[in-house]
Order: structure tokens, then C-alpha cells, then sequence
């Protein structure tokens, strides 16, 4: 990239992300200790999951995808001015909107509460989503507050808000649930209202960076703007299409609560794993790339925009693919090290959770592809291709789903249903891929392509060496060690023999990501 701001405005935000990550990491054990892959834990996990679906769709996804293009352009063509004009009419509409959304919602869940009939794990369910659904407020507020920063190219105040949500939950596990008492129901429903003041917290941190900018802190509901309509017309098959993917999350949930209470928890925990790297590199370089990809858009530059797009999709390749072997080979032994510490996380949690792991690892590659296409798309306006992609991808997957629940061994299914997740994204970046190579000619494929095969034969040699080092190592240590000491040692050594193993492969094998990275990193 010639324009290093790319990976180090990446860098700012990955920093702040990983801070979010381990902090989040931290808040997924003692939430392990706590309800393991209990029905408490997957009620929760289903119920955090419903406002999160809006989120996405009034946040981070549609909203943001069509606000910040428009909102740059503007800026570019009419001044911060205007700009700030258009972004109170779009703040005071989606807070209308969401409002009325929260209401209802809450209502709704009252009324599920009382319904004769109701299984015990949709009552705990409901009971959960009723105290968090108003966080779709505060958190799509924080979310239009971050596309507003990121357009600005102010990336560390709206990277460092997720922390909060983590620190607070942590903090209320620590310091409400003893005030509580054992109860567990009663310690779930704590951490239902700590979700909430996260999400008021949230919006609060980002305003002074807000003012900074010029702000003005009003609200208009002068909507009758072209902006607007142009936002809104963006918005409408993104919204489409997020709703679709969102809402297939959503069922996936519920899918897993028909295979069995256990098993939205494990979904969730080998999740977890997936997102650390996912978020730490790859949601920071996607955060980056949709503001550098409008602002090479609005001035017709796609030879700049084909650069961006093949470099970028090297270096995630560079990073992805030995991060996705190496959860592969050792998923049992890092959900072990992680979780399992004498509470209600046990052995058959672990199993459970490494079964699906196994099986999200590949998605790591191209999930982070995601990350690079669509802001693409978004970039040029048109959001009407990443959604017929979406609503492929959505309806393959359910399909899938479905069959792996219907013919799988009960303690399999939940891990077929992430095989086929990984397989539907698969199949739907390779179509967004032949789509973008249309769009934007110059893309340096053949560059792509040698250098995705040349770190799966470096992550080849390093997963075979860290699965060595794993296996042999533990038995050594636990001659030595306490049983977790030795498990979390066993681990940090597998994962450091594999990445030097990696490193050294790559130095010997004159890989040009790692001479870019490093250079970028290091320009001021």
C-alpha cells in the first residue's frame, strides 16, 4: 500500500480492539466460571444476542455502511457544516426509530413472560432479553457516534468503547454477584442490567472526541434532505440484507436452544475464539478500509482503491491462515486452558465447545475476506450486491443447518451447524470476489493467490509443529506444574514454537507482507 496510514490507522484500532478482546476474553471465563454451557448461560447468550442483531443492522452495518460514504462526501463537496447538518437529522431519526423499537420490544417480552405453556429455557430467555433489549438504543448511538469519528480518520476514542461493555460486566461479576448472593438466576439478571449501563456508557465516552470535531449536539428532524434520501436509498437493500444475515443469526440461536440447552453456550465460547483474532485484525482493517475505500471512490481513483483491496487482502491472509490452523490443531487444548477452572465449565463444556471450534477455524479466512469485499461494495454505493450475496448465503446456511440438526449424532450437531456457516461464506466471498474483479480491474489476483498458497504451506509446517509441541510437552509439565499452570504453560509454548516456526518460514521464504507490515508500522 503506498499510503501506510492504512495499516497503522489499522494498528490504532487493533491495538484498542485487542485491549476490548482480552478484556472480553476475561469477562467469557469468569461468565465460564460461573454458568459453564448452562441453560443460564445460553439464555443469556441468546438474549444478548437479539439487541446485538440490531445493532448491526442500525450500527455497524447498514446504517454505517450508507452514512459514512454520504457524510464524506459532504463534508468533501459542501463543508463540515453541512456534514454535521445531515448527521443530526440522521441521529435524531434513528433515535426516534429505536426508541419506539426498545418499547415494543420490552412489551413483547412482558407479554412472552405470561403465556401459558412456555418452556422454562424461552421464560429465562424472555426474562433476560426484557431488562437488555433497551441496549439497542445506546448501543446504535455508539455505533453512529464511531462512523462518525472513523470519517474523520479519529479511530482510538470509538475502538476503545467496546472496552467498557467488558469492564463493566466484569465488574459487576466481581463486585455485585457476592452482594447478590449464590443464586445464579439472581446473578444472571445482574449481569443482564450490567449489559445496559454498558451500553449508556458507551455513547458518553465518544462525546468530548465528538465536540472536538465540531459536534453541535443538537437534534433536527428536518428530514425532507436529499442526503437523507440518498443515505436512505443506500441504506434500504443494505438493510435488507443485514436484517436477513442478522436474523439467520438469531434463528441459529434459537436452533441451537432446540438441540439442547448446552448448546448456544458452546457455539458461543468457540465463537469466541474465532472473533479474538477476527476482531483484533481483521474488524480493524475493515473499520480502516470503508472510509479510505469512499475516499478513493469520491475521487474516481480505482487504481488506488485495486491496490488497497489486493495488499489488503494479502496481509489478512498473512495473518489469518497460521491463526486458523492453529486453532484448528489445538482447539481442546486452548478451550482447556482458557475455561476450565474447577467451576461450572467442565471437561464435557470443553468437548463440546473444541467440537465446534474445529470447525470455525477455516471461517477465519474468509470471514476476514468479508472484511475487505463488502466495504468495497459499500464504498461505491452500491449496496444492492453484498445483500443478493447475503440472502444466498443466509438461505444456504439454513439449509444446511437444518440437515446437519436432522441426521448428526445429538453432542455433533451444533458443530455441523458451523461447518455449514463456514462453507455458505465460503461459496458467498468467492462470488463477491468474481463481482469486485468486475468492478475494479487492476486487483493484483495472481499476487493474491501465491501468496495465500505460499502462508498455507509455512501455516502446514507450523501447525504440525505446534501440535507436536502440545501433545508431548503437557505430560512433561504436569510432573512439574499445578494441572492448570501446566495446561496454560503446554499451550503458550505450542503457540510460541508455532509462530516462530512461522516467522522463520516466512523470512526464509521472503514473504513481502512481513517487509510491508513491518514498514508501515514503523513510518510515522
Amino acid at each position: 500500500m503506498k499510503d501506510a496510514k492504512v495499516i497503522r490507522s489499522a494498528g490504532v484500532v487493533g491495538s484498542f480492539t485487542l485491549l476490548s478482546r482480552g478484556l472480553g476474553m476475561l469477562r467469557d471465563i469468569i461468565i465460564a466460571y460461573h454458568f459453564g454451557t448452562s441453560l443460564l448461560a445460553s439464555a443469556f447468550f441468546v438474549a444478548f444476542t437479539i439487541p446485538n442483531l440490531f445493532r448491526r443492522l442500525f450500527g455497524e452495518g447498514a446504517l454505517s455502511a450508507s452514512f459514512i460514504p454520504v457524510f464524506i462526501e459532504t463534508r468533501t463537496k459542501q463543508g463540515d457544516r453541512a456534514a454535521w447538518e445531515m448527521a443530526a437529522k440522521v441521529v435524531t431519526m434513528i433515535a426516534a426509530l429505536l426508541s419506539a423499537i426498545a418499547i415494543v420490544g420490552v412489551l413483547i417480552f412482558s407479554v412472552g413472560l405470561n403465556v401459558p405453556g412456555v418452556s422454562e429455557k424461552w421464560l429465562t430467555t424472555f426474562a433476560l432479553s426484557r431488562i437488555m433489549f433497551p441496549y439497542v438504543l445506546f448501543i446504535c448511538l455508539a455505533a453512529l457516534s464511531m462512523a462518525v469519528l472513523n470519517s474523520y480518520k479519529h479511530f482510538a476514542t470509538s475502538a476503545f468503547a467496546p472496552c467498557l461493555l467488558n469492564l463493566i460486566l466484569i465488574g459487576v461479576m466481581l463486585l455485585v454477584f457476592p452482594l447478590v448472593g449464590k443464586e445464579p438466576d439472581a446473578r444472571a439478571i445482574a449481569l443482564a442490567w450490567g449489559v445496559l449501563l454498558a451500553g449508556a456508557a458507551q455513547v458518553a465516552i465518544q462525546m468530548p472526541a465528538l465536540k472536538r470535531f465540531g459536534c453541535p449536539f443538537k437534534f433536527s428532524s428536518r428530514w425532507n434532505d436529499p442526503r437523507i434520501r440518498q443515505m436512505l436509498l443506500l441504506m434500504g437493500p443494505a438493510a435488507l440484507g443485514m436484517a436477513v444475515t442478522q436474523f439467520n443469526v438469531l434463528i441459529d440461536r434459537m436452533l441451537a436452544m432446540w438441540i439442547g440447552a448446552w448448546a448456544p453456550a458452546a457455539l458461543f465460547y468457540s465463537e469466541r475464539m474465532i472473533y479474538f483474532p477476527l476482531g483484533v485484525i481483521a474488524t480493524a482493517m475493515g473499520t480502516v478500509l470503508l472510509p479510505t475505500f469512499s475516499s478513493h471512490a469520491a475521487k474516481g481513483d480505482h487504481g488506488a482503491m485495486s491496490e488497497t483491496i489486493g495488499q489488503s487482502l494479502r496481509h489478512l491472509a498473512f495473518i489469518m491462515i497460521p491463526a486458523s490452523l492453529g486453532l484448528l490443531v489445538l482447539s481442546p487444548n486452548i478451550l482447556r486452558a482458557i475455561f476450565e477452572w474447577n467451576g461450572s465449565f467442565d471437561a464435557q463444556s470443553t468437548l463440546l465447545s473444541a467440537r465446534a471450534l474445529m470447525f470455525y477455524a477455516p471461517g477465519l479466512i474468509v470471514f476476514s475476506a468479508a472484511k475487505v469485499f463488502v466495504p468495497a461494495f459499500y464504498a461505491m454505493q452500491d449496496t444492492k450486491t453484498p445483500v443478493r450475496i447475503g440472502i444466498g448465503i443466509v438461505v444456504l446456511n439454513l439449509a444446511m443447518n437444518i440437515i446437519f440438526i436432522l441426521t448428526l449424532p445429538t453432542y455433533w450437531k451444533h458443530a455441523g451447524m458451523a461447518f455449514s456457516t463456514v462453507v455458505a461464506e465460503a461459496l458467498g466471498m468467492a462470488a463477491l470476489g468474481i463481482l469486485l474483479a468486475k468492478r475494479i480491474p487492476g486487483i493484483q489476483w495472481r499476487a493474491v493467490l501465491l501468496s495465500f498458497l505460499r502462508c498455507l504451506a509455512s501455516a502446514l509446517l507450523m501447525a504440525v509443529a505446534a501440535w507436536v509441541v502440545a501433545h508431548h510437552s503437557l505430560p512433561l509439565l504436569q510432573n512439574l506444574l499445578p494441572a492448570k499452570m501446566a495446561q496454560i504453560a503446554s499451550v503458550a509454548l505450542a503457540v510460541g514454537t508455532g509462530g516462530a516456526t512461522y516467522f522463520i518460514l516466512a523470512l526464509g521464504l521472503k514473504a513481502p507482507e512481513l517487509r510491508e507490515i513491518k514498514s508501515a508500522l514503523k513510518r510515522k
